[in-house]
């Protein structure tokens, strides 16, 4: 996490009486919602993961969100990203998510870009961040996220719904990544997304549920319970397992961050 969560910032009364039943949580405190307030956070994709944890942490005070996705709203989407309505089919995911979030919480700032995160522009979004959430469809996409978060050491919280079942992992830069989880070469099925497999509207909001808490608990405690651990989430049954898993000695992407970092 950056050195400048270190640093107090006073939150104003009507933050205060915003996230007062927060505050007074037992293990929560003003210090961790002041954390909050001063994070910055990258959400890649504005589909049904992203709008549910780009809400979340919205509400619940998160200072600085950023959201990137090329994607415009159709019909099929409103079935489960909660922050769409009829009135905005043919708009930028990301830019009307921006601002839902704004109406939400006037006291965050919350930026936008209606392109696809890429080599591009993937850098300039990642390295001033203190945490980068995953929501994306794609296996290009997330093995970019990877790659580059590893590249700039910040944390990763990368999460995915298909179906009845999700899953949801953590990387930083001393842990096992993506890569090592899931080998490239091993991923030949890059259409399979909701869109081909269809999705229950609840899956991809209880996924990404588990990721904003996950988030939350890192940037105001300091907690990482998922670092290099996969929970796997089943609808169908109502049961979740995590498991374990190592770095790859042969991963490509560690020994490159290794050797840059």
């Amino acid at each position: 996490m950056s050195d400048h969560l270190e640093h107090t910032f006073e939150l104003t009364d009507d933050e205060m009486h915003l996230y007062s039943r927060q505050i007074l949580l037992d293990g929560w405190d003003i210090e961790a919602q002041e954390k909050l307030k001063l994070a910055n956070v990258l959400i890649v994709g504005a589909g049904g993961i992203g709008c549910t944890s780009a809400e979340l942490l919205a509400r619940a005070g998160v200072g600085k969100i950023t959201i990137v996705d090329a994607d415009t709203i159709e019909m099929s989407n409103l079935q489960r990203q909660i922050a769409f309505t009829s009135n905005d089919l043919g708009q930028y995911k990301a830019e009307t998510l921006a601002k839902h979030l704004q109406e939400i919480n006037p006291h965050i700032q919350v930026s936008y870009q209606n392109k696809r995160f890429d080599e591009t522009n993937a850098d300039e979004l990642v390295q001033h961040q203190d945490v980068v959430l995953d929501g994306c469809d794609n296996f290009t996409t997330r093995y970019l996220v990877n790659a580059v978060c590893k590249t700039h050491q910040v944390p990763l919280i990368s999460a995915s719904a298909i179906g009845f079942e999700g899953q949801m992992f953590m990387v930083e830069s001393d842990s096992a990544c993506y890569e090592c989880l899931f080998p490239k070469e091993d991923q030949t099925n890059e259409g399979l997304r909701c869109a081909e497999s269809g999705v229950l509207a609840t899956t991809p909001v209880m996924i990404a549920s588990l990721q904003a808490h996950h988030t939350l608990l890192f940037l105001g405690l300091g907690l990482t319970p998922l670092k290099q651990k996969l929970l796997l989430w089943n609808g169908l049954n109502l049961t979740q397992r995590i498991l374990q898993f190592e770095k790859d000695v042969n991963c490509p992407v560690c020994q490159a961050s290794a050797s840059v970092n």
